[in-house]
Order: C-alpha cells, then sequence, then structure tokens
C-alpha cells in the first residue's frame, strides 16, 4: 500500500457539540486546550447542536491557543458571502484560529433543508453549489471583490472587511465520502476529513486516499488529512452504541480504521503506522474521550 504523501506533524482535536450551560462550554474548551488538543471543532446541527458560530466565538474568548472549526457548516444552509463575513470576523477575534469546515450536507439531511423552506436536491446538485460557494468564499476572504452570475449564486461587487487575519485566508476543511465530493475536495480544500462509515477498513480509506491523490495531482502533498475516531480503548461514542449498537471490541475485529485499541503505546504505534502507510496527521476524537485519548495527545502532539 503506497502512500507517498509527506509526513506531518500530529495534531489532535476534539468534536463538541453541546453544553448544558456557558459554564460547561468554556470549561470543557479550557480543559482541552490544558490537555493540548490543537483543535476544537463543532458540528452543524438545527436540533442537536449549539449554533456553530456563537458558540466558537465564546471558545474563542476563553481559550489562547486552541483552533476552532466547524465540522462541517451544511453549504445549502448559508450564503457564501455572509459566511465569508462571519468567518473573516470569528478568524480577527480569535487571533488568526479559525478553520472553515464545509460539506454538501448530510444524505439524511433533509429534514433540516424542510425546516427551513429549502429544497433538498440531488447529491449532484449540492455539490454543485458547494463548488460555487468554495469559490466565492475563497475569493472574498483573500480580499477580492467579487461578482459573479453563477449556476446558484448571483453576487455583485461583494467585498467583506475587516480582512481575517490568516494570510492568504483561514484553511479550508472539505468533508466528503463520495468519489465527487473528494474530488472537488482534492482541488480546494487544504484539509480533508475522509468520511467513512464506522466499521470501514484501512483498505476503503486507502481507495479514496487514492481518489484524492488522482484529483489532486501536485497538490497532494499539501493537503492535510483527517481521520475521526469511533473508539478509543474500549469506549465508542453514545451516539454508535445507541444507534448503530457497535461496540468498540466489535469495531477492532472488523478491521475499523476508525478504532484505536490497547494500552497507550499501542495506540500511538497504531496511529505513527496509519500516518505512515496513508497519510493521517490530524486526528478528530469526540469530547467524551478528551481525557482518555489524552496520554495519546502528550505523546504524539507535534511528533
Amino acid at each position: 500500500m503506497e502512500n507517498n504523501h509527506p509526513v506531518r506533524h500530529f495534531r489532535f482535536g476534539i468534536v463538541a457539540a453541546s453544553a448544558r450551560s456557558a459554564a460547561e462550554w468554556v470549561d470543557k474548551a479550557q480543559r482541552a486546550e490544558s490537555l493540548g488538543y490543537a483543535t476544537l471543532v463543532i458540528p452543524d446541527n438545527l436540533q442537536y447542536t449549539l449554533a456553530p458560530l456563537p458558540a466558537l466565538a465564546m471558545v474563542a474568548a476563553a481559550t489562547r491557543t486552541l483552533r476552532i472549526g466547524t465540522y462541517v457548516l451544511a453549504n445549502d444552509l448559508r450564503n457564501p458571502v455572509l459566511l465569508a463575513k462571519d468567518t473573516a470576523t470569528l478568524d480577527l477575534l480569535s487571533g488568526g484560529r479559525f478553520e472553515l469546515g464545509l460539506g454538501a450536507g448530510r444524505p439524511d439531511a433533509a429534514a433540516e433543508n424542510r425546516m427551513l423552506g429549502l429544497p433538498f436536491d440531488s447529491g449532484a446538485i449540492r455539490l454543485a453549489r458547494l463548488a460555487e460557494s468554495i469559490g466565492i468564499l475563497k475569493a472574498l476572504l483573500a480580499g477580492q471583490r467579487v461578482s459573479t452570475s453563477g449556476t446558484y449564486y448571483d453576487v455583485a461587487d461583494a467585498e467583506v472587511s475587516p480582512r481575517p487575519v490568516q494570510q492568504p485566508r483561514p484553511p479550508v476543511l472539505v468533508a466528503g465520502s463520495g468519489r465527487q465530493m473528494l474530488g472537488l475536495a482534492a482541488r480546494e480544500a487544504d484539509i480533508i476529513a475522509i468520511g467513512l462509515p464506522p466499521t470501514a477498513t484501512e483498505a476503503t480509506a486507502a481507495e479514496r486516499i487514492d481518489w484524492i491523490r488522482e484529483a489532486a495531482g501536485d497538490r497532494f502533498a499539501e493537503i492535510e488529512l483527517n481521520l475521526n475516531l469511533m473508539a478509543v480503548g474500549d469506549q465508542v461514542p453514545r451516539w454508535i452504541a445507541a444507534q448503530l449498537r457497535l461496540t468498540a471490541a466489535e469495531l477492532a475485529e472488523r478491521g475499523s480504521i476508525a478504532a484505536l485499541a490497547g494500552s497507550t503505546d499501542q495506540m500511538c504505534e497504531t496511529l505513527v503506522q496509519r500516518r505512515e502507510r496513508l497519510g493521517f496527521s490530524y486526528v478528530l476524537v469526540s469530547d467524551e474521550f478528551m481525557e482518555l485519548f489524552a496520554p495519546v495527545v502528550a505523546r504524539l502532539a507535534g511528533h
């Protein structure tokens, strides 16, 4: 299994979606920072999570080094000009710590579009709309004035200020699993979150990475590859236990690339091997595992 991806230093983050109070949310972020996590990222869901951008603004205000990101915003729900404004503002107010994660919307997200009175189009249309949106976002965040009449967006003399701190713009993460979506990510993203079912094996991940390599061409070496773990030690997130009725042992037995079993030494060894074989260097875990995974972070972060 050939990788040919440059070895990047590890960085680790937590995926956090909710809190019962401001104090609990701030405490979670500050604890993640103190344990050496590089990022706190939040999913995008109208019903079950905090609103991503205000929640991240609070994290930025309560921390000093922790980077913040969306994992990932559903493109259909936001106008790209307004999102560019929000991104630039969050990047400025965080001192250049924001990472913009985008996706075309989960296949099961039709109900959220209906809540907003929006159609839920085919995957191909949602992908094409995301591609158009990314072009507008990148141009605006790089300080350009944008006028475009596309298939999905009409923009006239748009520009945003103040500018983001990160230049030429904050990093863009794109999440996807299918070949067309990963092709778009390969051409446009700084970071790619490869969406895999919890039971996906290393061979499945390798196939996806081959798709990315083929579509990225010369820029493949510039892309950071992200993996979201679904099992750490003998634990799985509550939603996996409840909805999929899978245990950590079952995931490990099936050879899941998203499962990390064994002692701290064994978990570190597995991550190093996966980085060597596949190129995954940016690893996320549920905030449920923040303390459990901390010894691995202490050992590998920045190495």
